[in-house]
């Protein structure tokens, strides 16, 4: 079967959407299929269109316009003439606005059945804009079949279109995102291990960017690791993931106890770095680390030096951190937003606490904490819920039953 994958992100740009869109490539070539990923780039000239091949995905990016109506119109035209070429079996969307409309209005006019996924911004902020509104209704409703990955977006998707929404939960790599031994070689670079941390490599491997000189600061005075409890966050860092709420709530519970704050990402510029320029200054005393982006197979080794993960967002898909750090035996203190409910049982497999609660994440926080015995449990539960309900091989099945349901697959 040859698919046609579109995205408004793939790897290496950073975020959940690239990382979703480039595993879901790597699983549907891995039961053998043929797919030809389509996505936009701004490293390319508007209308120039680049083909490689890896691990026997076919990635054709091709340059983003100012204008998204220019882009969008290139984008229906490379699709349409590469289907005239070699035709495409179906055609899949991951986002609404941009991919999904494109997938959908091409899929209709070459007769050619399409599927759209709901990720999370694509219905929670984008079918809130004017000027993408009438995109994102006209995927819900030309789309062969609609999926998404978290049943609150489901939910909110059949607000806008009564229609079937097949529910797709995210998949791990449960053989990569393991229990670990902390990395104290990769900690004491990052300045989160204490001074007796005796140094390990990762599987006899160090790390990406350790040779090189990771892309990070230690706000410490003298660059000191700073030990006690390491609080992590990962992904892009910005208002909507909660970065008030995760820096007040941190500033606020290291007052009783000795932490430091190692955000695995980047920082939104603009506005949310101004905000944390800010904060640093005002809590100049707190240690705070940020690793600018990591390659996605060296996350283990970050997510190794956590004693808690905090995902304090406003609004969310499934985010892949949260079932990165649970399959890692990482405790998970999170909103219940998005997927996050459809993953985290409060005590049972995490801590949820409400959003935008900057006391509620202090208490959280001390109470994971300061309890080893709970610590256990829930990291213990944790794992054996992305074991039961969220593997690679769970996703790929659930794509290729929608497939079948549209008579593109025996």
């Amino acid at each position: 079967m040859k698919i046609a994958l579109l995205s408004e992100k793939y790897t290496p740009d950073l975020g959940g959407l690239a990382i979703s869109t480039e595993r879901l490539a790597r699983l549907l070539t891995s039961a053998g299929h043929d797919v030809r990923v389509f996505a936009p780039t701004l490293s390319a000239s508007p209308s120039e269109a680049r083909t490689l091949h890896s691990n026997g995905i076919h990635l054709t990016r091709f340059g983003a316009h100012k204008r998204v109506d220019d882009t969008l119109v290139d984008w229906f035209e490379l699709i349409v003439a590469e289907h005239r070429r070699e035709p495409f079996d179906i055609l899949q969307a991951y986002f609404l606005p941009q991919a999904g409309f494109v997938a959908a209005y091409a899929g209709k006019y070459l007769n050619v059945p399409s599927v759209v996924s709901i990720r999370g911004n694509d219905i929670e902020r984008a079918a809130f804009d004017p000027s993408k509104f009438s995109h994102v209704m006209y995927a819900l409703q030309n789309a062969s079949a609609v999926t998404t990955n978290a049943s609150e977006l489901a939910r909110k998707a059949r607000a806008f279109v009564e229609r079937e929404i097949h529910l797709i939960p995210n998949g791990i790599d449960t053989e990569l995102f393991r229990p670990m031994e902390r990395n104290w070689e990769l900690g004491k670079a990052l300045g989160v291990a204490p001074p007796w941390a005796k140094a390990q490599s990762y599987n006899n491997e160090a790390p990406s960017g350790l040779e090189d000189g990771l892309p990070f600061f230690v706000n410490q005075p003298d660059g000191s690791p700073s030990g006690g409890a390491v609080i992590g966050f990962v992904g892009e860092l910005r208002e909507k993931k909660g970065m008030a709420t995760l820096l007040f709530g941190y500033a606020q519970m290291a007052k009783s106890r000795p932490a430091s704050l190692l955000i695995v990402g980047e920082v939104r510029e603009g506005e949310d770095k101004k905000f944390l320029d800010e904060f640093k200054i005002t809590n100049h005393q707190l240690p705070i680390t940020i690793t600018g982006a990591v390659p996605h197979k060296d996350m283990p080794a970050y997510y190794s030096l956590m004693d808690v993960l905090v995902h304090p967002s406003l609004r969310d898909g499934m985010p892949n951190a949260v079932l990165e750090a649970m399959a890692c035996g990482v405790p998970v203190v999170a909103t219940p937003v998005g997927g996050v409910l459809d993953v985290v049982k409060d005590r049972e497999n995490g801590i949820l606490f409400p959003v935008n609660d900057t006391e509620a994440l202090c208490q959280a926080l001390e109470t994971t904490l300061a309890d080893e015995s709970l610590r256990n449990r829930l990291t213990k539960s944790a794992r054996q819920t992305i074991l039961e309900n969220f593997t690679r091989e769970k996703e790929l099945e659930a794509n290729l039953d929608v497939y079948r349901s549209l008579g593109v697959l025996p």
